[in-house]
């Protein structure tokens, strides 16, 4: 009997956002517990003042000498419960996990869920309490002149603040409402990379639901996770600790499945999901806006209600594509799943009669094998990204070389130069008895054209890129890039060494009211206030400080056990904390300087408080960067 799981991933635009920008944040600065400047409280060890800064002093993990320090992020620990629908004999497990926000279904009206962590709408638990909460997040789309809000946390919907609003109306309500951009084609893009990973790790037959949801044919695959119970269980637990809310249903049918998932998650026994459906609104068919509002005019509020009528003036008053939909929940119908299908692995091999044991073999064998690797990229419509060469050998010790690239290449000359300049690292032993390219990562590449012009045209870094990052490791080439933070080090992100593909540019229509904006767009790295060539990536600790307050730069300061006397100065400029983004930032204030020593070193500096209030800052002083 066909078996279908249904995922339901509530707020997977929300909770997208916020595990992007947690990875961000700790690109753009260490961690929390290494950003440590100094010791606030007299009873810690003081920093050494010879030595320069040591990542694992105790000193160093002191919180109270963060410059900035974040908002802690809120946890909890509430129960899953999970009940399989025939087991009356037997009690609910509870099982135990970070508490995550389930949608807007009451809680009550779960009786064997299978959601990751119910836990109150508003982010409150016993566990929390004594705890900032977090702030408000939402994503706004342009709908004609109008932004309205297209997904909101569950803080968010906690405060009344609901898909479909508008933004000002919700700024209205709450002052402190976080407003991201929403970016469906990159949620769907994440959505079909889950799928992706579900199809390698739980079952071949994976469907998008929508934009929020998966299908799975788990039939015949749950026993090999011990059983559909287990096999939910471990699903919505993997999801949780990802960072993802998850509901799972499991029926014989996907419509049923789907409206189990939203309205009351279970794992349904086979044969009576009709009764498991019965009971749910219409809304859970799948139906559009507009029949479930009719339906609700004449008083049919539920599935149970809605199969009982005939079926002929349902068929002239709403059309086929109700009882498509009954029918298809209930079984009558079938519903064929349109499964994201996983790229099979690039490989090519050659096998030897003999082992070779010789540089000038290996050679002459990757001559051979190249081209039939590009042959299989070029069928395939990929590029590869990085490729492994596996040299097998007699003793079962595989050699291995990966070979990684900046962008989606099929140059076989390319790739065999990068591969032959790294033979040495191969240790043949008593010989190699077979030869194998893998793909291990490809990006769709079309066409190439052939232009045999002989116009002057940029230089393609790609090469020469490539040729480092093998020799240094890609680890050691990167750039830095602007990130729009007022705060130094939060300031500059290191990406990958070539511009990503420009995203497309949303043409505005004509009587679009962003038309009147002219000005130009200021660059983040303005002139008007320059930064230090090199910015330290924690600030580090100053001692012996001479300076009047409250707005004078210092006269004379120690970094590094070397004592620094100032002749010229310059400042201050002021830099408040993220308070629209950390709670905890609210009042913090940075001075800084750009000052020059006796000897012609220029140093950017600055003191934490304003020098007046202190509730800005302890008045200690960090050395931030150098210039020249």
């Amino acid at each position: 009997m066909k078996r279908v799981a249904s995922l339901y991933l509530p707020d997977w635009p929300i909770e997208r956002i916020v595990r992007l920008t947690a990875q961000a944040e700790r690109i753009a600065a260490p961690p929390e517990a290494v950003l440590s400047v100094g010791p606030s409280d007299p009873a810690r060890p003081a920093a050494p003042h010879v030595g320069g800064w040591r990542p694992g002093a105790r000193w160093a993990r002191s919180e109270s000498a963060h410059p900035f320090k974040p908002m802690s992020p809120d946890e909890g620990a509430t129960p899953v419960r999970d009940a399989r629908a025939g087991g009356q004999n037997h009690a609910p497990q509870i099982h135990r996990h970070p508490g995550l926000v389930p949608g807007s279904t009451a809680q009550h009206a779960l009786p064997s869920a299978l959601r990751s962590g119910p836990r109150h709408r508003a982010g409150v638990t016993k566990n929390s309490i004594g705890r900032e909460a977090p702030l408000p997040l939402v994503t706004t789309q342009q709908q004609g002149n109008k932004l309205v809000i297209a997904a909101a946390s569950p803080a968010a919907r906690a405060l009344g603040i609901n898909p479909g609003m508008a933004a000002t109306q919700a700024r209205a309500l709450v002052p402190e409402l976080d407003l991201r951009p929403a970016d469906p084609q990159r949620d769907r893009a994440a959505l079909r990379d889950l799928a992706l990973r579900a199809a390698r790790r739980w079952c071949p037959i994976v469907a998008l639901s929508g934009e929020d949801g998966l299908f799975l044919d788990i039939s015949g695959t749950a026993h090999l996770f011990g059983g559909e119970a287990r096999m939910a269980r471990g699903i919505v637990r993997l999801l949780a600790r990802a960072g993802f809310t998850a509901r799972l249903a499991v029926a014989d049918t996907p419509g049923a499945a789907w409206a189990l998932a939203r309205y009351a998650p279970q794992i349904c026994e086979p044969a009576a999901h009709f009764d498991a459906i019965a009971p749910l609104p219409t809304a859970a068919l799948r139906l559009e806006e507009r029949a479930i509002d009719l339906l609700k005019r004449l008083g049919v509020d539920t599935v149970g209600q809605l199969a009982a009528l005939p079926r002929a003036p349902l068929a002239r008053r709403f059309g086929g594509a109700l009882i498509a939909r009954l029918d298809q929940a209930t079984g009558r119908l079938p519903e064929p799943l349109d499964p994201i299908i996983p790229p099979e692995a690039i490989v090519v091999a050659q096998r030897f009669a003999e082992p070779i044991a010789t540089a000038d073999a290996i050679e002459h064998w990757l001559r051979d094998l190249m081209p039939r690797l590009v042959t299989a990229l070029a069928q395939a419509g990929q590029g590869a990204r990085a490729i492994e060469l596996v040299a097998d050998r007699i003793d079962g010790v595989p050699q291995r070389l990966r070979i990684g690239l900046a962008r989606p290449t099929r140059d076989a000359t390319h790739l065999l130069r990068l591969t032959l300049r790294r033979i040495e690292e191969i240790a043949p032993g008593y010989g190699i008895d077979a030869l194998t390219l893998h793909v291990r990562r490809a990006d769709p590449l079309g066409a190439q054209a052939f232009t045999e012009t002989l116009e002057d045209r940029a230089p393609d870094l790609a090469p020469l890129i490539d040729t480092l990052a093998n020799r240094i490791g890609p680890d050691h080439l990167w750039r830095t890039t602007p990130h729009e933070s007022d705060v130094p080090e939060r300031s500059v992100l290191a990406v990958a060494p070539l511009d990503p593909p420009a995203r497309a540019i949303t043409k505005l229509k004509a009587d679009d009211v962003r038309q009147l904006d002219r000005s130009p767009d200021v660059h983040p790295w303005h002139p008007r206030w320059p930064r230090p060539v090199r910015l330290l990536r924690r600030p580090e600790l100053l001692d012996n400080v001479l300076a009047e307050l409250p707005d004078q730069p210092p006269r004379r300061f120690t970094w590094r056990g070397t004592t620094h006397r100032v002749v010229r100065a310059d400042g201050p400029e002021r830099i408040t904390g993220e308070w629209w983004k950390r709670a905890t930032e609210r009042h913090s204030v940075r001075d800084y300087f750009r000052v020059e020593d006796d000897v012609g070193e220029r140093f950017w500096l600055f003191r934490r408080g304003d020098g007046e209030r202190s509730e800005s800052g302890d008045l200690a002083w960090f050395m931030h960067g150098s210039f020249g």
